[in-house]
């Protein structure tokens, strides 16, 4: 059935790397289902152009029946979820703040108005420590970014900018932009997240390091200290949403950037609920800041 649905994702999305970046598999991968597929049927199903990938003809043919098959699929699958009492699931998530606060309220109400009765265990911490919660088992899933940790599956969810944080009357305060080179040589407050830090990656790659003064687990305890004058930082523009700090924010020079990912041991063994918390949420990305 995987053949079918990675089929459908293509024909709907017009590419096979879009259709294997939303489903999580390599090109590689979709490919050789695909080959699979047409040598199962000796039928050719797609077209494959540099400019995108369409139905042959015996494909356009095949594909309300292809269509009808998924669709009775699910619906098996929905029945067998049922049976399964995903209503009384438990779902286990390691996450981090800007995700706690700026992501799961709406995502959590909106999927228990589906189910109800399935409840939420919430373990926040930073990128090492979900990681290792990841691999021991104490959550199902967790936020993660790709290049902090090892040794778990990734599928990767959505880009976000890092901004430069500064008190308001300070003179990098009136630039547009801010360079790296110059946030390295002021009082640094930097967010602890682990072994990995985007911004300190950052700094890395121009050759500079910065002025590190203060490290601190919490985003909101660094805008505190920012607003109070007691240096700069760089924080993900997702937990500056809805704050009223007097602080200045601005992009940085080279800029910075993260990418927010779903870890997970082994993606077959996760806890029926927590497949469909991961799909619900995956449906709604762009929805989300």
């Amino acid at each position: 059935m995987n053949r079918y649905i990675a089929f459908q994702k293509i024909v709907e999305l017009g590419s096979f790397s879009k259709a294997a970046e939303y489903l999580g598999y390599t090109q590689s991968a979709m490919s050789q289902m695909i080959a699979s597929l047409e040598n199962e049927l000796s039928i050719k199903l797609l077209n494959r152009f540099r400019t995108g990938t369409t139905l042959t003809i015996e494909g356009a043919e095949l594909y309300p029946y292809i269509e009808r098959t998924i669709s009775q699929y699910i619906a098996v699958q929905e029945k067998a979820k049922e049976i399964r009492g995903l209503e009384t699931g438990i779902i286990r998530i390691g996450t981090f703040s800007s995700i706690s606060v700026h992501w799961l309220p709406n995502l959590l109400k909106q999927f228990q108005q589906l189910y109800p009765k399935v409840e939420f265990v919430i373990h926040q911490g930073d990128y090492s420590s979900i990681q290792e919660w990841i691999k021991t088992g104490l959550v199902d899933f967790g936020f993660v970014s790709p290049k902090a940790v090892r040794g778990v599956e990734i599928t990767p969810l959505k880009k976000g900018a890092m901004l430069a944080i500064l008190p308001e009357n300070h003179v990098l305060a009136q630039k547009e932009v801010v360079d790296l080179e110059e946030l390295a040589q002021e009082p640094f407050i930097l967010v602890e997240e682990g072994h990995y830090s985007e911004p300190m990656e950052a700094f890395k790659a121009i050759g500079k390091k910065p002025n590190v003064k203060y490290t601190i687990h919490d985003d909101y305890a660094i805008m505190t200290m920012v607003e109070a004058g007691l240096g700069v930082s760089i924080l993900a523009e997702l937990i500056l949403h809805r704050t009223n700090y007097k602080i200045v924010l601005r992009p940085t020079n080279p800029p910075v950037n993260r990418t927010i990912a779903i870890g997970y041991k082994d993606k077959a063994s996760l806890p029926i609920a927590s497949k469909y918390f991961i799909s619900y949420l995956r449906q709604h990305i762009d929805e989300l800041p």
